[in-house]
């Protein structure tokens, strides 16, 4: 299972502060809820493209005495089985879905000029799929605006509450993907259902 890593500050801060496996140790296990910490359970290494880096990453694991599953800190600037970050996507899309420019140019506005247009077309269908959904669990926690589409108001959304911030909130109470589960990824193997308190608003 994978949980957010509270990371303040840049990469190579994180890159820092991850080696101390107490800082950020669950107080208990998010599978089985036993109370006893947990003990640290090494790491494993996974590429990231951000805005100003390139590279691995370690992500610490840790091994839940009771139960024996492992629960992995996943820095909250990346996003779950997507190799580049929320900072540079969320470039990409708002430059291409709400200002209108061209891949190319949108390429550009997330610092990847030769990025591949098949890789732009992916992120925009998959946010796509997702709008309805984001703007759906973010209502609860910040301002909806009104726009022509939900594409549009999702976008606006994020911008307005920060994607990070957003991604946070998604992913560690709702275990909502930014850019939605890819089918044979969907937690449980079931669909989202939002509970009851969300659902309302």
């Amino acid at each position: 299972m994978q949980i957010l890593h509270r990371c303040s500050g840049c990469i190579q801060q994180y890159l820092q502060e991850v080696s101390d496996p107490d800082r950020y140790r669950p107080d208990s296990c998010p599978q089985c809820q036993a109370g006893s910490p947990l003990i640290a359970h090494g790491f494993y290494c996974r590429t990231l493209v951000d805005v100003a880096f390139d590279g691995l990453i370690p992500v610490r694991r840790y091994l839940c005495r009771l139960c024996k599953r492992t629960v992995s800190l996943l820095p909250e600037f990346a996003l779950p089985y997507l190799r580049f970050g929320i900072s540079l996507i969320s470039l990409f899309l708002v430059a291409r879905l709400l200002a209108g420019r061209s891949l190319r140019e949108a390429a550009g506005a997330a610092l990847q000029p030769s990025m591949p247009y098949q890789r732009g077309q992916f992120w925009i269908r998959r946010f796509q799929k997702q709008a309805l959904a984001l703007c759906a669990a973010l209502a609860s926690v910040t301002v909806v605006v009104p726009a022509m589409d939900f594409v549009i108001r999702a976008l606006q959304m994020l911008e307005a509450m920060g994607w990070i911030r957003a991604h946070r909130f998604l992913f560690a109470n709702l275990r909502v993907h930014l850019l939605g589960w890819p089918r044979f990824l969907i937690p449980h193997g079931c669909r989202l259902s939002l509970p009851a308190t969300f659902a309302r608003s």
